[in-house]
């Protein structure tokens, strides 16, 4: 075995990983401040977003297809397609993330911003990039881990009879396997591990610090009780006798100069300030949808008449293939969100429990499920089939599904625990509530923003296990793993088949579906959380 070709193809690997995760950070931070200072481009901003970030990657292949494959041709475009396809598992969750933080920002803060009449650079340096670090951090472990679940599918993929692919430790892999060298391929997943785990490491490591570090006011109740002592430098009482500018001195610096005649200078300003803003999300939200126009009318005239014919007759049936989908998600967001308010409230409440689960849960997470649950599958076929009987394989699609979307409310939740105010944690304590008290009353109202972006993206992300694993052709030793409908066996089935046509039509019913969950849902949620549950306000309000 080549260990230095293994090393090099998991560089490889990961390279484009956060490659496409820096620019996911950058773009998002100018993307979600124009989203929240424009309602235009909000709206199509968080709809494209919530239909890319719900389609699985399977259905951005035309796209890739077509523009990169064929239109860039050669080494260069299937290179280019592949960090398509992987920004395209990165990205969504991410700058959902910094739109709810920036969505989330507490008006107090925004009032010291107007105030100061800070511009835009000092704004986002000072107040919003700031205040979206947490989110981020909390992000970046899901997104490294959705990156590496899409490993097998990008770095080596396949339309018909065409396979396309890159160096990576994906295709390194995928070598190993066609070939029956399973002893190379495990040992490969090994160095994988290796790597992931002291990648997952850091990334946690730096959601701590990025909660210290930016959180208002954010201390584990850990901090501020010693051997049963109160520490009277953590005191809620002496946090609230601080001025509201001495809270806000790490965020926001003293301004050279003093404010004249604010009340007559302040709607100029908001002017001034706020105008580009609303120009440029205009003519961005603009420019998107005569692109998504131009690529309709494009596709259309360019499909015969008769084929156009064949896909609308099976419209009704493609979309009851999109309901029992839905009905698969629900369980798994379901499933996934009652396990995260248990197991993380507990994990966040526990030192102890807090160092040692959650590497162990995002390691476990971070690893590419499509890589050991064929194993997975094997071993523990004969019980399960028992158990289940007709319904194993609906049992295992659900599972492929939990693993590889469970982990975004997970932590989400988490970290929304471990941001909470300190405040609230000597109210609670000194009231005596009871658990349920402290859920139903504390806990899951201020965590609520952290909720709705968590269960948006494992509600979105739920897509990408459904489509590996309605239609997994050989999963292992010559079995199929399929179930019997579904939208995104579908899709499969006809991407294997070469039929990009009814791919294309398939994917167009199912953005139209999460275009309107993104407005009816997402949107709403975002909204309700800015208004009624930033727990920050709580704290200054008091």
């Amino acid at each position: 075995m080549n260990l230095s070709l293994v090393l090099l193809a998991n560089l490889a690997t990961l390279g484009r990983v956060f490659l496409t995760i820096i620019i996911s950070i950058v773009t998002g931070w100018f993307l979600g401040y124009v989203a929240i200072k424009n309602k235009t481009f909000e709206n199509i901003y968080i709809s494209i977003a919530e239909v890319l970030e719900s389609v699985p990657v399977i259905t951005f292949f035309p796209i890739v297809l077509i523009f990169f494959v064929f239109t860039v041709g050669g080494q260069i475009g299937i290179e280019s397609a592949v960090l398509f396809l992987v920004f395209t598992a990165v990205v969504w969750n991410i700058w959902m993330g910094i739109y709810q933080a920036f969505k989330t920002v507490p008006e107090n803060l925004q009032e010291v911003t107007q105030n100061y009449r800070l511009g835009f650079l000092s704004k986002m340096s000072r107040l919003y990039i700031p205040f979206s670090i947490p989110r981020i951090a909390a992000n970046l472990i899901p997104s490294f881990a959705d990156a590496l679940f899409y490993i097998t599918v990008s770095e080596v993929f396949s339309v018909g009879t065409h396979v396309y692919q890159v160096f990576g430790i994906g295709t390194l892999i995928s070598i190993y396997t066609a070939e029956g060298d399973y002893t190379d391929a495990l040992i490969s997943l090994g160095i994988l591990a290796i790597f992931v785990t002291a990648i997952v490491l850091i990334l946690r490591e730096y959601a701590e610090y990025s909660v210290s570090r930016y959180g208002l006011d954010t201390e584990e109740r850990s901090t501020f009780f010693r051997r049963g002592r109160p520490r009277v430098r953590y005191s809620a009482r002496l946090n609230a006798a601080k001025s509201t500018f001495t809270k806000l001195s790490k965020y926001i610096a003293r301004p050279p100069y003093l404010m004249k005649r604010r009340i007559e200078t302040e709607d100029e300003e908001e002017r001034k300030h706020h105008f580009p803003t609303r120009l440029i999300g205009t003519l961005v939200g603009s420019l998107i949808l005569i692109l998504i126009g131009y690529s309709i009318y494009n596709t259309v005239t360019h499909v015969p008449l008769s084929v156009w014919q064949n896909l609308i007759s099976g419209t009704g049936y493609d979309l009851i293939l999109i309901g029992y989908d839905y009905i698969r998600v629900a369980i798994i967001a379901l499933v996934s969100f009652a396990i995260s308010i248990f197991l993380g409230y507990y994990i966040a409440t526990k030192p102890i429990a807090d160092r040692i689960a959650v590497p162990i849960i995002q390691t476990i997470a971070s690893f590419p499920a499509p890589a050991y649950f064929p194993l997975l599958y094997l071993a523990t076929f004969s019980t399960i089939s028992s158990i289940f009987g007709p319904f194993t394989s609906e049992f295992y699609v659900l599972l492929l599904g939990f693993l590889s979307t469970f982990y975004y409310i997970f932590y989400s939740f988490w970290l929304g625990i471990k941001n909470l105010p300190s405040e609230y944690w000597e109210v609670m304590k000194n009231m005596k509530l009871g658990f349920w008290t402290k859920m139903r009353k504390v806990i899951l109202p201020a965590t609520f923003p952290y909720i709705i972006a968590g269960m948006s993206s494992t509600i979105n992300s739920a897509w990408g296990g459904l489509a590996i694993g309605e239609y997994w052709q050989d999963i292992i030793n010559g079995k199929t793993l399929e179930v019997q409908h579904g939208l995104m066996k579908a899709l499969a089935v006809a991407d294997n088949q070469g039929n990009l046509a009814l791919v294309g039509w398939l994917s167009l019913l199912f953005a139209i579906i999460v275009v309107i969950y993104s407005i009816v849902f997402t949107r709403r949620m975002m909204d309700l959380a800015r208004k009624k549950y930033v727990a920050e306000e709580g704290v200054y309000a008091a």
